[in-house]
């Protein structure tokens, strides 16, 4: 498997202007734990995480180090913390320093991407713009995917299974958060993710099974929980 059999193609994004509570209230409506950032022509410049935005003076959670401490680490350090705790904005508490992969890219080397950086998720470009996000969770989905009797790699049909079926759910535009995925392996189809109600989980199924091509769907899906929402 590659980046673009697993990678959710959904992807949230923010403007480097975007306001640090809006980023927080996207985050949480959107069921997603981080959101890149983009500039006018859709070049991923960032990445921000719930870590990002927990040491706020907002909330009283401001990182106060020892004397001692910031004595070892320097002046530069110190003002960069300043500037992730106090920003405004996307790009003042954004992690610019990114890592990204091409859709080519395949799972074993993106799981040791993660792991050696100690990351969580890594943007997918083509051709320098994104279009695609991998997680630790969309190489959980590729791994459970793959039954005991080891089904090889997907064909090029199974791609264009699942293109098939990320263009009809885009069409559609029921889901509007960034958890969802789609994996397809032999013309078998895993929905993986999560749903905000028992309509959208019917009307996935159907959309999916209505895709030309398709043998089986398997409903992986969870529920979003109702505060998500704000109910």
């Amino acid at each position: 498997m590659r980046a673009s059999d697993i990678m959710t193609t959904n992807v949230i994004t923010v403007a480097a202007d975007m306001a640090v509570d809006e980023i927080a209230r996207t985050l949480i409506q959107k069921n997603i734990s981080a959101v890149p950032v983009v500039d006018g022509n859709a070049n991923v410049i960032g990445i921000v995480s719930e870590g990002d935005l927990w040491r706020r003076p907002e909330n009283e959670t401001e990182r106060h180090r020892p004397i001692w401490l910031r004595l070892f680490a320097g002046g530069q350090e110190d003002a960069r913390e300043f500037t992730k705790t106090h920003g405004k904005t996307a790009s003042e508490v954004m992690t610019s320093d990114i890592i990204t992969i091409g859709e080519e890219t395949n799972v074993g080397e993106i799981a040791e991407i993660l792991e050696k950086n100690r990351i969580k998720r890594v943007p997918v470009l083509r051709e320098g713009k994104l279009v695609g996000i991998v997680s630790r969770a969309n190489l959980l989905h590729g791994l459970a995917a793959r039954k005991e009797e080891g089904p090889a790699a997907p064909s090029g049909d199974d791609r264009t299974i699942r293109e098939s079926i990320l263009a009809a759910i885009e069409k559609e535009g029921w889901v509007s958060h960034g958890a969802l995925n789609v994996i397809v392996t032999n013309a078998a189809v895993e929905l993986w993710g999560w749903v905000e109600s028992d309509e959208e989980r019917q009307a996935l199924m159907v959309l999916a099974n209505g895709v030309d091509g398709v043998k089986s769907v398997e409903d992986h899906l969870g529920s979003v929980a109702p505060w998500v929402h704000g109910a």
